[in-house]
């Protein structure tokens, strides 16, 4: 199904998973649109950065987005976490994570997320995929396919539509897809920070009664934080003067890498769990936060979409390659089912954690630093958890092995 107003293909989202997945389908020969409202407009500011696993770099790499990445994103090799009150001026750590995916792999890199969104937004473009401004208004079931309805009034036809438009999804809603899900009460500050000490690709986790804080290490003795705190606090805190701002964050962050300076503005966001129903339906496919949203206790969101992006690229070009419809049942029914499991384990875990990570009770604060610390003199344990942490667990999509298409 090619020629005007027709693709193989048509994404409603230009994120980080629209993008990823544009770039492998058009890249393996399929015909590819895009459509988001922000196209064509200058990016907005974003102080957030990610961190990308080795699954992820390896699809990065696959699909030809590393090299624009890889100069200005650092190599985390290792991560402490660390339980205490924010009274405390030493915290314990309780649980120590060094170690490499692959030798001379590093389980993750940090990059900043105008770079990353910008080296996939150019590698959508040359493997020639269409990117038109716009959304999607109305979609409905046709012969062989389906036809949406754009906001312009034009029409595009597709055999299979993606979803990629974030939590809100309003194309999951068009195909009858429920979620459950629930703000959660905390938000997240996030901006960067100058350390005085080398931080040498460690990343901390700092779990206080207020949500988690995490330092995670970017170029030039930088880093990304990740402030969670309750709604009210963060909001009071975002609002501080920057001298106000950086003296409470220094007292949250300790001192493992000297004296913070603030470097560049900050930006308050919600946080919130959500869950799609299913994952395709009626030849629509759900990918990235359009299927799930997670707390970023543990920096996996991103990388979990990515994963989705693997996953359905894989069942649709395997799919075309056989001849056969890519928007079928049972094609989405492969794609589906390769996902959803995995996605229920990761996100009711993430979850757990921020229940875990969040009470104030005491006993409960004494057996979670227990567990931590067993779980830190338990080499096969921890070995485990860097794979998995990697991406590198379960049925791993080609991509993410690092294989093309």
């Amino acid at each position: 199904m090619t020629g005007a107003g027709r693709t193989d293909v048509l994404i409603s989202g230009a994120g980080f998973a629209g993008l990823a997945l544009g770039a492998a389908l058009a890249g393996a020969g399929l015909s590819v649109m895009i459509v988001d409202p922000s196209l064509g407009r200058p990016s907005g500011f974003d102080p957030r950065a990610s961190t990308l696993v080795a699954g992820t770099r390896r699809l990065l790499e696959a699909i030809g987005a590393w090299d624009a990445i890889a100069s200005d994103a650092e190599p985390m090799l290792g991560m402490e976490i660390t339980d205490g009150r924010l009274e405390q001026i030493l915290r314990p750590v309780f649980l120590q994570i060094h170690g490499e995916a692959a030798p001379g792999e590093p389980f993750a890199h940090v990059a900043p997320n105008g770079l990353t969104k910008a080296a996939l937004l150019a590698t959508a473009e040359r493997a020639g995929v269409h990117l038109a401004p716009g959304r999607i208004a109305d979609l409905r079931q046709v012969e062989g396919g389906a036809e949406a309805v754009l906001a312009d009034g034009s029409t595009k036809s597709a055999r299979l539509v993606v979803a990629a438009d974030g939590a809100q999804s309003t194309l999951r809603g068009m195909a009858g897809i429920t979620s459950r899900g629930w703000r959660y009460d905390q938000s997240a500050i996030v901006t960067n920070v100058r350390l005085e000490k080398p931080h040498h690709g460690i990343a901390v986790q700092h779990f206080l009664e207020g949500g988690p804080l995490a330092l995670l290490p970017l170029r030039g003795d930088r880093a990304s934080i990740v402030w969670s705190e309750r709604k009210f606090q963060a909001l009071r805190l975002a609002e501080l003067d920057d001298a106000g701002f950086r003296d409470a964050l220094q007292k949250r962050a300790g001192h493992r890498f000297g004296q913070i300076d603030l470097d560049g503005r900050r930006a308050l966001r919600p946080l919130e769990f959500r869950l799609a129903a299913d994952f395709a339906r009626g030849r629509v496919a759900l990918v990235g936060d359009a299927a799930h949203a997670i707390h970023p206790i543990a920096g996996q969101g991103l990388n979990l979409g990515l994963r989705d992006v693997a996953a359905l690229a894989e069942s649709v070009v395997d799919a075309a390659r056989l001849g056969q419809d890519i928007g079928s049942d049972a094609v989405l029914a492969r794609y589906s089912g390769w996902r959803r499991f995995d996605t229920a384990l990761m996100t009711g875990a993430m979850d757990g954690l921020v229940q875990l990570f969040t009470t104030r009770s005491g006993p409960v604060r004494l057996l979670r630093d227990i567990g931590l610390g067993l779980v830190d003199r338990m080499p096969t344990a921890k070995r485990a958890f860097i794979r998995s942490a990697a991406g590198l667990g379960g049925e791993v999509p080609r991509l993410m092995r690092g294989e093309t298409l």
